[in-house]
């Protein structure tokens, strides 16, 4: 028996955006630019740049409209892309989202986000985790367990970053769940125009997301997508510096 929502795409004159329900937009497409980053979050997001600028592997939990897919295809021609998606219905309208075809450098697996990180054998630069259903986050996609195979599936110098809803009452167990299992590595950004909260960790030192690189254009990557990047990069640099200061615990988000 198929359990899973099948989402429904609604189209206006300048855009295309998928529902799972009326009252939350999963992803949305600017028909004029369909491979630009619409919500603020997904930007941030690519905050990853500052401590990994030309990634090689990149693992994708969840594909809604493919918005961080296509940009990082894109944008990052040189890295391999792998993006998981357990709901059959989304991958079937990728080609209304312009998600590009399979190819050597790209995929879409249909799989559980819990069962990839836990049995993948290859390992990954980058993972980025923005997996939700109807329901929210997946419980199995939040449990210390998910969190310590996403830092075994991570390379040496590997990085995590994972789209929270401030609005989940769980997230701040979230929040210290991964902390934990990244061994205190832990900085959070906070989406200014909603309630996302963005979580970055990574597999080496805790110490490197205290002294994120500046935001100065990776070599090659396209200066005009990288205007539109810096302000939410920015963000993430000047939450990195805060992170060096004397603060309290609870004042160690931006």
């Amino acid at each position: 028996m198929d359990t899973h929502v099948k989402p429904v795409v609604y189209e206006s004159l300048s855009s295309k955006s998928l529902f799972f329900s009326t009252q939350d937009v999963q992803s949305k497409m600017d028909l004029l630019q369909p491979d630009a980053l619409q919500f603020e979050y997904t930007r941030i997001m690519m905050g990853f740049l500052l401590h990994q600028p030309q990634p090689r592997r990149i693992a994708m939990l969840g594909l809604g409209g493919g918005s961080l897919a296509k940009f990082c295809y894109r944008y990052l021609p040189d890295a391999d892309i792998t993006v998981i998606e357990i709901n059959p219905h989304v991958i079937a309208r990728r080609s209304d989202f312009l998600v590009p075809a399979d190819d050597q450098r790209f995929r879409v697996v249909q799989v559980d986000a819990a069962d990839f990180v836990q049995q993948s054998a290859q390992a990954f630069d980058i993972v980025l985790a923005d997996a939700y259903d109807i329901h929210g986050l997946p419980e199995r996609l939040g449990t210390p367990q998910f969190y310590g195979h996403c830092y075994d599936l991570l390379t040496a110098d590997g990085i995590f970053v994972a789209n929270l809803h401030g609005c989940n009452p769980q997230c701040e167990v979230l929040l210290d769940r991964i902390g934990c299992e990244f061994k205190g590595s832990l900085l959070v950004v906070n989406d200014p125009g909603g309630s996302n909260r963005v979580a970055f960790s990574v597999k080496g030192d805790p110490r490197v997301l205290q002294s994120l690189a500046g935001v100065r254009k990776p070599y090659g990557f396209d200066a005009n997508a990288w205007a539109d990047l810096v302000p939410s990069l920015a963000r993430v640099f000047l939450a990195s510096r805060a992170l060096s200061r004397p603060k309290s615990k609870e004042n160690l988000s931006v």
